[in-house]
């Protein structure tokens, strides 16, 4: 079994491991036509829409009423 004969020095690991970064995608998102609000791309927005078609209904408000 392969063993390492001197310690890996912080330097020398961080040199390693800096091309492991995650890095942001910022063209994968775009603003929806609707709301204004920035939206990943083939992604669901916040209202339940998909390129301009309404894939979760809306929740439908009741109001209650006071019987006397």
């Amino acid at each position: 079994m392969a063993v390492p004969k001197k310690k890996t020095s912080p330097s020398r690991r961080g040199m390693r491991r800096a091309h492991m970064a995650l890095k942001a995608n910022l063209c994968d998102v775009k603003i929806d036509p609707v709301t204004g609000d920035h939206v990943r791309n083939h992604h669901l927005g916040k209202n339940g829409m998909y390129n301009g078609i309404r894939i979760i209904p809306e929740k439908v408000k009741t109001e209650k009423v006071k019987e006397n």
